[in-house]
């Protein structure tokens, strides 16, 4: 094996593990989730002077006012709000938890590994829809709502990885996915990109996903396989296959694992129209629309006689 266990001093650790748990135990609790989220970076950013200070009604400049009014997530927005098919239910406290997370890892604690991987296995349990135990999530991980991932056991996730869950992300267990790569579970039309379909991706036991790759969505990532690094992925991956390539091919099975694997064929299949995931919209949408194109192809033929008529 390549790698040793490493541990804080015991005092530093004492500290750290008190600190993970009270804002475990208050997230757990019947706070309001953007007081507890407030609390937590005000003081993970050393402003609790400044804090007291101007909720006492003392003098702070314009830019410290935003940055202390920027610690509470309901002052604050993230893109994923204009998403008119999420749960908007589920959305506020992920929105909150989500604030946090990416808040903390602009702290200079999310450079502590001993840390800050512990601190973001917490807030994972209270922030995915499933989180197993033994996770190693790296800095700069981010996600479209944290509430439709699921992962594994002993899942690994590099720095700068992006797991989109606007449909829906389950990763199995034992799972390494590199710096860098980005997992997608919704695409946009090619027509109008305001027009989104969402998908439920896969990503079995044991795979690995290797540096810079996109996974498109829907795919399935097969169990034990493993997608080479810059790989564009838009079909299901065969259980011990190595794939590489723009778009993916299988160029191997893994070796010793031939009697089980499926042959190599010239193209992976695409099978994500059986995992689209529909969604309604509200009656009372107002729709927001930054591009304002008109969309009518000059091919068209809009006098064109209704078969139907």
């Amino acid at each position: 094996m390549t790698k040793r266990h490493v541990s804080l001093p015991p005092e530093a650790d004492e500290g750290v593990t008190a600190f993970i748990d009270q804002v475990d135990e208050r997230l757990s609790g019947e706070e309001d989730t953007c007081e507890v989220v407030r609390d937590t970076l005000v003081d993970l950013f050393g402003d609790r002077d400044a804090y007291e200070r101007w909720q006492r009604g003392g003098d702070v400049t314009p830019a410290e006012r935003v940055r202390l009014q920027g610690y509470d997530p309901c002052n604050a927005t993230l893109e994923s709000e204009y998403y008119a098919e999420k749960d908007e239910e589920q959305f506020t406290r992920s929105k909150h938890l989500q604030w946090l997370w990416r808040q903390f890892d602009a702290t200079p604690m999310a450079d502590n590994i001993a840390f800050a991987l512990r601190f973001r296995q917490m807030l994972a349990n209270h922030l995915f829809a499933d989180a197993g135990d033994g996770l190693r999530l790296f800095k700069g991980i981010t996600f479209t709502y944290g509430h439709n991932i699921e992962l594994g056991d002993n899942v690994v996730v590099h720095d700068n990885v992006h797991l989109d869950d606007r449909g829906k992300l389950t990763v199995g267990d034992r799972v390494s996915i590199s710096d860098d790569a980005h997992v997608f579970s919704h695409d946009h039309d090619v027509v109008d990109q305001t027009e989104i379909e969402n998908f439920h991706t896969i990503i079995e036991d044991d795979a690995r996903v290797t540096y810079d790759t996109m996974v498109r969505a829907g795919t399935k990532i097969g169990e034990n396989s493993v997608v080479g690094a810059k790989s564009v992925v838009q079909g299901d991956v065969p259980a011990h296959h190595i794939v590489v390539g723009s778009p993916a091919r299988s160029v191997k099975v893994k070796p010793g694992w031939e009697s089980v694997a499926d042959p190599i064929e010239d193209r992976l299949t695409n099978r994500a129209d059986e995992r689209r995931i529909d969604y309604d919209l509200p009656d009372d949408l107002v729709a927001f629309d930054e591009f304002e194109r008109d969309l009518t192809p000059p091919d068209a033929d809009v006098d064109a006689p209704n078969p139907e008529e």
